[in-house]
Order: C-alpha cells, then structure tokens, then sequence
C-alpha cells in the first residue's frame, strides 16, 4: 500500500476570542449520519513561491475558525443528555504530510472514493461522539508539487451546503479577498427549526425514512462496494434534460442512473425499487432560513417503483418520480421536525440500503468545487469514501464548465455493467 508521510500534526485554535457557551442542535441535527463527512481537493501547481505554504493554510484556517467558532468546539451533551456542541474554542486538527509516490497526474486517473484514499488524505478520526473534535485537515504535498487538501468535518454540525459556505470563507480569507469574517454571515440559530410547541404541532405526512425497518436480507456490508466516478459533458447534460421536459439537471440525471443501476443489478421486473434523496429546506420555508445557517437543514425523502416499471418505462417518467421525491415545501420539513419530536432522533436506524434500492444527493450548483484559495481552483473535488453501496454523488466537474461528475458506489459484482449500460445511454445521447 502506498504510504503518505506525516510531516506535522497539531491543533489549530481560533485566531481571536470567539463566544464560549453551548449550541443547541436541531432535530434535523440530531437525525443527520453521526460521522465525520471525508472530502478531498486536488490542486495543481502553478509554480508560483509559496504554493499552498503551510503557514499561509494554518493561519488563514486559525482566521476562518472566528466567524465560523462552533468548528473549533468540541461535540458535547447537555444536563438532559441531549447532543449539542460545546463552543470551547479547543480548536481544529491540522495536518501537513506528503507523498514521494503520488503525482495529481496518478490520482486524477487512479481516484475513487474508498477507504484507503480517505486514509492517505484525510486525518484519522475518532469515534464521532461526544466529547470529540469537529474538524480535521490534511494538507498533503505530491511529488510533483500539486497538493491534496483533505478535511473531514462532523455532519451533526452541518450539511453540504453549511461546509460549502466554510470553505468559501476560508478560501476567501486565504487568497486575500477578506482580512476577516464571511462572505456570508454564517447562522448558529439552530432554534429557527424547533419543533413547533404542543399544541401547534402536527405531522402531517408519512415520513418512512425515519422509521425503523427490518435489515433487508441482501444487504451489503458498508465496506463491500466498488465506487466510480463518471464526467457527462455539458452537451450530454443538455441532451438528457431534453428527454426529460420540465426536470432539473440532478432529476434528469438521477433519472437515467436508477434506470442503469436496475438493469446493471438484473433485478427482477416485480422487485421493489426505491429512490432515496435529500432536499435542501432553506428556501423551502416560510419565512426561509437566513443565506448563511449553518447547520442541518436537508431532509431525507423517497419513491418506489418496481424495477420493471424503471428500466421499461420512458426515461421522462423516472424524472417524474424524481420530481415527485424532490418537491416537497417547507410544511413537509415542519411536520418532520415536529415527527422527529416524538421520537429517539439521536438514535435513529442509520444503515445502509438493499441492493435494490438507490440513495441519490445532490451537490449540484454548490461552491464547493470553486475552492480557490489563491493559487487557483481545484482539478478536482469530491467525497473521499462512500458509506455504502447504492449511494450517489451528482456534483459540478471541477474546471470544466457545465460538466457533471457523477460519483456512484455499487456492488462489486454490479459496477462493471452499470459502466457498460451507461456508457450505451450517453453514447444514443449524443447521436439524438
């Protein structure tokens, strides 16, 4: 195996005094994965002195962690055993290392997200409960002078688009575009997603997601899988969105992966099938939550069909289920929020899914891939581990305007296929 050597590893503390006192998290906090989210951003070197120097990263990370303090605290509980986050201002892990094997060169061709590049990149955590740390970065120098900059932050503090706005901030700050502060003020106000009190409460919708379910019997174990990742070209996008009138770009193509992972699984046309998903409630709200919250604010949904119904049916109605699973307003969230309420929301089922079934996510429009922190953005960007098999990434391609890059983990048995049929799909894409 490849080894990455440790150079340094220390902890980095907020570069000024930030408020003490507690955090209170939100029930779609508490519901939210309870582990560490692993990302990992290759950078190339432009030769200019100083590229990605580590004092210039530490500092302007010790600057980023005062608008953005709850980073630097400590995971902790409250008198009723409630899970909140401690402002300590302990800090955050940081970590410089480097590689005499690695080029980008060998890793833009070679990269999938598995444990093993999530162990080279990103820091070690620890068991992700309390009391425990809520922030790691590594910095990882190639023997061709490009860089890794991988990170592994606690999704109990917050989602996709809550790291997004740190590392808009932090790269911000980097660069020089801002002595101090965001580019948006981050929201600590976790209170905006209370459950509504007694009387005012209702659930008002199923909420199946949540729910305990018996383990399927042809689960995959979380760490048997094979992960790929895919680029669509933005000509390929425009086709596929054309054959499925009135979706998104992430509906359409979530569309066309559950149609190929059905047939490249050979699943049986009676076989249920169910597409999972997440949707961002910020704007979804009334009133909606403020630009810069920073916390949980997604909630899982999902849709079945057999998988008959998936792979013969046209490809616009799978974009119709899609739509369906992926439209729901804000009275959707508040009932979850006040289900959540009456139930044990830090423990709920947090496995993986059969092997019939799909969890799709989208990282589409995010800034996470536009990192530049001075020196340019990044060749690439994207999860360094996937959870479990079924699970999918649609995201922006880094440094290629209007491609997608699709990051999908299956069965190993499945992944090979799924590849193939693929691959046919675009190809009859681009001679539409």
């Amino acid at each position: 195996m490849v080894k990455v050597e440790v150079l340094t590893s220390e902890v980095v503390v907020p570069a000024e005094d930030t408020p003490a006192g507690s955090i209170w998290l939100s029930n779609l906090d508490l519901a939210a994965r309870r582990g560490y989210t692993p990302t990992v951003y290759f950078f190339r070197s432009n030769g200019v002195p100083g590229f990605f120097a580590a004092d210039v990263v530490k500092d302007s990370l010790a600057k980023a962690l005062v608008a953005f303090y709850p980073l630097a605290g400590r995971l902790g509980i409250d008198c009723a055993g409630r899970v909140q986050v401690d402002c300590t201002g302990e800090g955050a892990v940081f970590v410089t290392a480097r590689s005499a094997h690695y080029t980008l060169d060998d890793l833009m061709s070679e990269f999938v997200p598995c444990r093993e590049m999530r162990d080279l990149f990103v820091p070690p955590t620890p068991a992700p409960n309390p009391p425990c740390t809520l922030l790691f970065v590594q910095v990882t120098y190639l023997r061709c002078g490009g860089v890794v900059l991988g990170q592994a932050m606690h999704h109990s503090v917050c989602d996709a688009r809550g790291a997004a706005l740190f590392f808009e901030t932090w790269a911000s700050i980097c660069r020089g575009d801002a002595a101090a502060g965001a580019p948006v003020a981050p929201c600590f106000d976790h209170g905006l997603l209370a459950a509504r009190p007694g009387p005012a409460r209702a659930v008002t919708y199923d909420h199946p997601e949540y729910k305990p379910e018996a383990e399927p019997v042809d689960a995959v174990a979380a760490s048997d899988y094979a992960s790929a990742i895919i680029t669509m070209t933005k000509v390929q996008v425009a086709a596929l969105k054309a054959r499925c009138p009135g979706a998104s770009t992430f509906r359409a193509v979530v569309a066309l992966v559950w149609q190929c992972a059905c047939r490249a699984r050979a699943l049986p046309p009676d076989a249920e099938t169910r597409l999972y998903s997440m949707i961002d409630m910020r704007a979804r709200l009334d009133p909606p939550l403020p630009p810069g919250y920073f916390g949980n604010a997604v909630v899982r949904t999902s849709v079945s069909a057999t998988a008959g119904e998936v792979v013969s049916e046209p490809l616009g109605q799978n974009a119709r289920r899609a739509i369906a699973v992926t439209s729901q307003g804000g009275d959707y969230a508040r009932s979850l929020v006040d289900y959540l309420e009456g139930v044990d929301a830090m423990n709920l089922p947090r496995s993986g899914i059969s092997r019939a079934h799909l969890r799709a996510i989208s990282w589409v429009g995010m800034s996470l891939y536009k990192a530049d922190f001075g020196w340019g953005a990044p060749a690439f960007m994207g999860p360094a581990l996937m959870y479990y098999s079924g699970f999918v990434y649609v995201m922006n391609a880094a440094g290629k305007d209007g491609d997608l890059a699709l990051v999908l983990s299956l069965e190993p048995e499945s992944l090979p296929e799924f590849r193939k049929v693929f691959a046919e799909e675009l190809a009859r894409l681009e001679v539409v």
